[in-house]
């Protein structure tokens, strides 16, 4: 799979500053410390966390509720920032970035999956799967060519159509996959992606993710509780009150 043909910045794509040589793991992080305040009291949330992830790799990490799964997730991927330490992401470190500069190397390195999938009713299965698309200097036409690869890729090219609510859980979160796919991102990050499925739908979500993984060598990032889709990875990590395992 390569989507990201046709952006309109060709090789100039990652001259801006924002990628660096990618040497090394895919993903690295070295003593992250992270902490939230509540009120006068301040919660720590993970400790010293360091991690290395090559490229290619589909990660499963596991815990408790509360030990920090989803805010490491949101590190990773850009959303959250480490009090203390470093994180580098694709050639990038990540943690110094401006948050313009972080919004827009999200845009280009990220693509998200979530539990509940956050399409928008009024649109259909393609322009759901286009939104990403809108940031580029893509044309309509080669919007939509990107949109509907995606939506082949996911096992959807008869449903480009439907919205939302004509669609199965399970064929509504395929759909936020082909949008999480359709800008062609470095990163996947899966936040509990099965987690308001069946047991049926969830495998063949599982299914796809590992497809991803294994054909198009795509890098995941999972968070799970479900000791089944954590054994779909290829490493699975612990975390236990904020501490790597």
């Amino acid at each position: 799979m390569n989507l990201s043909q046709g952006k309109g910045s060709g090789s100039d794509q990652k001259s801006d500053g924002l990628d660096g040589p990618m040497n090394g793991p895919l993903i690295e992080l070295k003593d992250v410390c992270k902490s939230y305040r509540r009120d006068s009291l301040e919660i720590p949330v993970l400790r010293d966390i360091s991690l290395a992830v090559p490229a290619g790799e589909f990660l499963a990490l596991m815990g408790p509720s509360g030990s920090g799964k989803t805010t490491l997730l949101n590190l990773i991927a850009g959303i959250d920032r480490p009090d203390i330490g470093l994180i580098h992401v694709a050639g990038t470190e990540i943690n110094v970035l401006s948050e313009s500069e972080l919004a827009r190397w999200r845009s280009r390195n990220v693509g998200f999956i979530f539990q509940f999938y956050h399409l928008i009713p009024v649109l259909t299965s393609l322009e759901n799967v286009e939104l990403p698309l809108l940031l580029t200097s893509l044309s309509k036409r080669e919007r939509r060519e990107h949109a509907e690869l995606a939506l082949r890729i996911v096992g959807l090219e008869e449903r480009v159509r439907h919205y939302p609510r004509q669609l199965s859980g399970g064929q509504e979160q395929r759909v936020a996959i082909a949008r999480a796919i359709v800008t062609d991102p470095t990163l996947l990050i899966a936040d509990e992606p099965t987690g308001d499925l069946d047991k049926v739908s969830a495998e063949e979500i599982l299914d796809l993710l590992c497809r991803l993984n294994d054909e198009f060598s795509k890098t995941l990032v999972m968070v799970t509780h479900d000791p089944r889709a954590a054994n779909r990875a290829k490493t699975i990590r612990h975390l236990d009150k904020g501490v790597l395992i």
